[in-house]
This record gives structure tokens, C-alpha cells and sequence, in this order.
């Protein structure tokens, strides 16, 4: 009689994340509904604050984008998944307050439809955005991030980017920690 081995039990290496196919685009007019459509969600607008923002919004959000595009470059570029449909947004952009946070410097930025968190989008498109502003001659880039929004924490730390500073988040009741995160290209 002859004994066959038993097979080994052990963990199989892990096979490597495969990234999204992902494609950014510059906004076009149409993109404010479908902004406004993806962003409704209340979980989505937790970090940006908490209630979901009207079309109006979107349409000077998309607006400013074409300019941004235009005159730098670089913009908040509508995100696309596999099958052309509109899953948020990522990109980069001037610092938009003028109050607090790293007034005069390029942020990067993303949010996504609540059905597709979790699936890499964001860090995909994240990593994309750095490329395109890196080509663009942007020598360091920011992330402010809610304290609270893991997710984005996650990205930021995917792509490699530093904690630089901890600040109180304006107008938030109880008062909230947000984080800047910097990157040099």
C-alpha cells in the first residue's frame, strides 16, 4: 500500500490587489446631476458637512473645475469606473478657504459614491491624480482630512503621504480634529 502525503494546509500567498480600471476626465455640464445623484447620501457627505448639497452646488463645483483644467491643468476630475459611469470625483485643486488650512497650496481630493467604497477606486484614482499633478510641475501636495474619515486616512497613507499637522475643523459643534497630510513630488 502507498501512502500518499497529506496536503499541506498552509496559506497560499495572497495574490496582489488588482487596482480598478479607473478613467478621470475633466467635468462636463452634465456632471453637476450626476454629482448631486452619487453625493445625496448622507454617509457620503459625513466629512463634508453631514447633509447632502443641491444641485446649484454642483454646477459651480464643475464650473470651477473647467476653469481649474484651463488655467493650471489640473482640476477635481469626474471619476469614471469600468463601464463609464460617473462614481465621484478625485483630483487636485488650490486650496479653496482662505481662513484656515494651507492657504495658497494644491490639495488633493476624492469622494465617492457610497457603492463603491471599499472596491480601491479612491486610491486608484488617487494615484492617478498624483501622477497628472506631478506632470503638471506641482512640487508638493496637501490632503485635509476629517480625523474621523478612516477611509480617506487610508488612501492618504497608500499613497505615501505624511502627517504634517493636526487642526480644529472650523464651525464643527462638537469641536472635530482634522489632519494635514503632505506629499512631495
Amino acid at each position: 500500500m502507498t501512502l500518499t502525503p497529506p496536503l499541506s494546509h498552509a496559506p497560499s500567498p495572497a495574490a496582489p490587489p488588482v487596482s480598478p480600471v479607473v478613467r478621470l476626465r475633466v467635468p462636463i455640464e452634465e456632471d453637476a446631476y450626476a454629482w448631486y445623484d452619487v453625493f445625496k447620501d448622507r454617509e457620503v457627505m459625513e466629512f463634508h458637512g453631514g447633509k447632502p448639497a443641491g444641485v446649484s452646488v454642483y454646477e459651480e463645483l464643475t464650473a470651477r473645475q473647467r476653469k481649474h483644467d484651463a488655467e493650471l491643468g489640473f482640476c477635481l476630475w469626474t471619476l469614471l469606473d469600468e463601464d463609464d459611469t460617473v462614481i465621484g470625483f478625485t483630483g487636485a485643486q488650490p486650496w479653496p478657504h482662505q481662513h484656515f488650512g494651507p492657504v495658497g497650496e494644491i490639495e488633493i481630493g476624492w469622494r465617492l459614491g457610497r457603492a463603491h467604497w471599499g472596491r480601491g477606486y479612491a486610491t486608484a484614482a488617487a494615484r492617478a491624480t498624483v501622477e497628472r499633478v506631478r506632470a503638471a510641475g506641482v512640487p508638493e501636495v496637501v490632503a485635509m482630512v476629517d480625523a474621523r474619515n478612516t477611509r480617506s486616512v487610508a488612501v492618504t497613507e497608500r499613497l505615501g503621504m505624511r502627517l504634517a499637522e493636526t487642526f480644529a475643523v472650523p464651525g464643527s459643534e462638537p469641536e472635530r480634529k482634522g489632519y494635514c497630510y503632505r506629499l512631495a513630488l
